[in-house]
């Protein structure tokens, strides 16, 4: 591994403590917290000091249980993350979690445009709740960034701020789209 610790620990004379628990427990004791990709669970696992085997086999294990799924896993964390992320960063999020392209697309894929656009709408709100803005464009300039930084699509953020100026942001269906 080589990290900076555990080079400590070997110039001194002492090496880490050996996991007390098999990789499997281990896993196990992971997921009862929060749901994990492979990947994730992989890194984990090592950093306790598992073999590369143990780790290997732990997972396969897990995925044969089902305990651990990165189809499920990548569905429940764009439920969750929906509210405040646009699909870009999802994705990201995904990949980042080492959840496979094709995996994350098909998770991000049931975020239609509608709830992007109720999200969106929903976040502007409290992005400029306590603002007073003079118009449209300048609505647009101050919170179109923070939502498009949260992965949201540029039509998706001006007809959200749109919703918010014209006041027909309890129903975003009704806002129509700007001209620019």
């Amino acid at each position: 591994m080589g990290t900076r610790s555990s080079r400590k620990a070997a110039s001194r004379g002492w090496a880490p403590k050996p996991p007390s628990i098999g990789p499997v427990d281990a896993g196990l004791r992971l997921l009862g917290r929060r749901a994990h990709s492979s990947t994730e669970m992989r890194r984990k696992l090592a950093r306790r000091g598992y073999s590369e085997s143990d780790v290997q086999a732990a997972v396969e294990r897990l995925v044969e249980l089902g305990y651990l799924d990165d189809r499920s896993f990548a569905e429940g964390h764009v439920r969750r993350r929906s509210s405040v992320l646009g699909p870009r960063a999802l994705s990201a999020e995904l990949a980042t979690r080492g959840v496979d392209r094709a995996v994350a697309d098909l998770a991000i894929g049931d975020f239609d445009e509608g709830s992007q656009l109720e999200s969106a709408t929903r976040l502007a709100e409290r992005l400029c709740a306590r603002k007073t803005v003079a118009g449209y464009r300048e609505l647009l300039d101050s919170v179109g960034p923070k939502l498009l930084r949260r992965g949201f699509s540029p039509g998706i953020v001006r007809v959200a701020c749109r919703a918010i100026w014209n006041g027909t942001a309890g129903s975003p269906e009704e806002a129509s789209a700007p001209a620019v």
